[in-house]
Parts: C-alpha cells; structure tokens; sequence
C-alpha cells in the first residue's frame, strides 16, 4: 500500500468517527431538547411583605437566624432582580440564608407610562427609605445593612449619604460611581444619548432597546459565541437548563422611567456629579463624606459594563475610614453565577458583616412572620393599622418624592 493511500484512509476513518459521534450526540440533544426541562427562576422560598405602586419587597428567611441585623438588597431598575437567585447551587440569596442572613430583595417591578416622571429621589428618598423605615420598625432596630448592585447601588450610595443614620453597613458591588472614564464604550454612548428625546418619544426607555444596545457592546462575545456554545452543548442537560435561565433573565427588560433614564444619564454619565458631592435629589446634596459606616466594594475585573474605573474612587471619596476594595477576576454578572466568584463573594460578605455586628442589643421583640400587606397598601406597623395613600402627580412638572403619607385606617 503506497503512503498516500495510508493518509486517504486514515482521513475517512476519522470522516466516520467524527460522522457517527455528530450523529450521537445530534439524537442526545434531540432527546434534551424535547424533554421536560427545569428552567424556573428565583425558586427560593420568599414572602412579599410590602407594596407600595409597581414596587413589591421579598422577605426570605433562613432556617436559623444567626445575625441580628436584616440584609436589604436593592438591584438596578435594568433586568431583575432574580439573577441574585438564577438558578439552584449558584444563589447568591441562599449562600446568604445558608449563613444565617435574613434577606429582604426590592423587586422594581415593570414600570408603565404614569411612571414617566418619576425621578431618582422618588426611588431613594420614596420607595428606598419607605422600605428601610418598614425594615427598621419590622425587626425594631434604628439600623439595618444594605447592598447595592450596578445602577441600585449608585441609589444605595445616595441614600446611604442622605440617610446615614439608618444604615450600619454599605456593601457596593458593580457599581458605577465615577462616570469620567472612556474604559467601558457604555460609558462613551451615555455622554452622547439624547435621554431626554428618548424619554419623550417613547414614554420611558424600552427595556428591550436597552438590551439591544448592551448586546451590541461585544456582539462577538455576547451573540455569536454565546449561541455557538449552546450549539456545542446542547446535548448536556444541566448546560441547556442554565443557557435558558440566562437567557429568560437577560430578556426580562423592565422600562425605564424617563425621568430616571434622563436625570441618570445628564447628571451622572455627563456631568459626573456622584463622584464629586455635587448630585442633589430634591434640593439635598449627596455628599459621599456622609457616608461613614463600614463600607465594602466589589466589583470585576473583565467588566465591560460598569469597569474598574468606574467603581474603584468610591472607598478615597466616602468619609468612612473602614472601606475595603475587592476586585474579582471576572465580568458584570460573573461575581453572582460564576460558581468560583459564589464560593468568594457571598462568604466574604456574611463574614465581613458578622465581624460589624457589634454589641447594641435589639431593643423589644418582633414576629417571626412578616407583616402582611393587602392589595390596597394597608400594612400594620409597631401594632398601628396604617395606610398608603399616593400622592398625585402632575403630568408635565416635578413629580413629589415617593414618600407615601400615611395615614391611620378608621
């Protein structure tokens, strides 16, 4: 047999191999693809313990509380808030329970047209606060801990420098501070988008129109290479069930109130006010120095969205002396599914907060059930029948805080 006929034949055996191994795994992916599939988000046990407009509040209780002070957890008003539990064995909310942590998580909810001229201080100095005074007189402590992510923790530094006293511990993760950098191309889009034109032509900044744009940040990586590893591994369940959780939580896009979209994108991506002390929500000023309770700050190193640049002044510029920085070796949503930033990120967290428990004693006992609260906005509080009553607002001027003035019940 001459050399050449050896080569042709070892080339169709392969041919064959590799044939029969795509045929294989083609009636495996076949048999995937057409069964029962668990593709179900945020399964871990919760109970909605408080309403106000299109905002609801999770409460998850672990099944030993071990630290005496409660974690609120407030995601950006982009995506949801379920990718803090996407998917069993990678939940940053479990990890949490597992410790011992109660969790209370804002759950923004899908704003419509009336919610076009609510501003951030609607959110930080309305919903955010409501929330914490109900957190506070709930688990009767004049302090809880608080933990921004991306855009919700740009509203957690802000609340936290107008309301310093409520707040024992700051964790900050993925979140943009510092605005004056040409790091993330995100960041050269907002100092050249027309919020304002937007906001009026479409009521409020489509979620979906916002995904498109984050796709098209790396559509290399985050289009073709995304698909093209689904196609690889569509014949492995567990990869198929995760690929679909992804992609379920990337495509839930709530709007965004205009007037949020626009007063973000002026006085934070434009003018960089944050990072200065010079925002100011309703004739206050957010000065960072305020902030002086322990502060922890997380954020990754691959993060195409919100760069290190962008998170790391936060600690120089704050008036705490107890910050910490920890930079994670991967990108935006990494730190929270990644199963080696979850063996990082959730441990380090509780053990920094238990560390800053410090010795004042809960004064008074409190219900191991959640307060409930009706359809209507009634909800008992430090044993009074309260109720919510929203305050209007006008089309076409500044909307009012949040702030529901509450009244008692006849």
């Amino acid at each position: 047999m001459s050399q050449s006929n050896v080569a042709v034949n070892l080339i169709l055996k392969k041919l064959a191999e590799t044939t029969e191994k795509a045929k294989t795994r083609a009636k495996k992916a076949s048999e995937v693809l057409l069964s029962p599939l668990d593709t179900e988000l945020s399964t871990t046990p919760y109970e909605v313990v408080y309403k106000e407009d299109r905002v609801r509040l999770k409460y998850y209780r672990p099944t030993e509380v071990k630290q005496k002070y409660p974690l609120l957890v407030v995601y950006a008003l982009i995506n949801r808030e379920t990718m803090l539990d996407l998917q069993p064995g990678r939940s940053v909310v479990q990890n949490f329970l597992d410790s011992g942590l109660e969790v209370y998580m804002i759950d923004w909810g899908y704003p419509t047209r009336k919610d076009k001229y609510v501003t951030i201080d609607d959110h930080v100095n309305g919903y955010m606060d409501n929330i914490v005074d109900f957190i506070r007189k709930k688990h009767q402590l004049p302090q809880i801990n608080l933990m921004g992510i991306c855009m919700g923790g740009a509203f957690c530094v802000m609340y936290s420098a107008l309301h310093s006293e409520k707040i024992k511990n700051l964790i900050t993760t993925v979140t943009p501070t510092n605005f004056d950098t040409d790091k993330g191309l995100l960041h050269v889009w907002m100092k050249y988008t027309d919020a304002f034109l937007m906001g009026e032509s479409y009521g409020n900044m489509p979620g979906d129109l916002m995904n498109l744009g984050f796709l098209l940040l790396n559509p290399a990586r985050l289009i073709l290479d995304k698909y093209v590893g689904f196609y690889e591994n569509m014949d492995d369940k567990d990869f198929v069930e995760n690929f679909i959780r992804m992609e379920k939580w990337i495509f839930d896009s709530p709007d965004v109130p205009a007037a949020t979209f626009h007063q973000f994108v002026t006085d934070c991506y434009r003018k960089n006010l944050l990072i200065q002390s010079k925002l100011e929500l309703n004739g206050r000023r957010v000065d960072l120095k305020n902030i002086t309770m322990p502060l922890l700050n997380f954020y990754g190193q691959y993060d195409h969205l919100v760069p290190p640049e962008a998170c790391e002044l936060l600690t120089k510029a704050v008036g705490s002396k107890d910050t910490e920085d920890i930079c994670l070796k991967t990108g935006h949503i990494g730190i929270y599914v990644s199963s080696k930033c979850q063996r990082e990120f959730g441990p380090k967290i509780v053990k920094w907060l238990k560390e800053r428990e410090g010795d004042a004693k809960v004064s008074g006992s409190r219900s191991d059930k959640a307060s409930d609260i009706s359809q209507t906005g009634d909800r008992k509080i430090a044993g009074e029948s309260l109720r919510y009553v929203s305050p209007k607002k006008l089309v076409g001027k500044k909307s009012k805080p949040a702030s529901p003035e509450l009244k008692k019940a006849n």
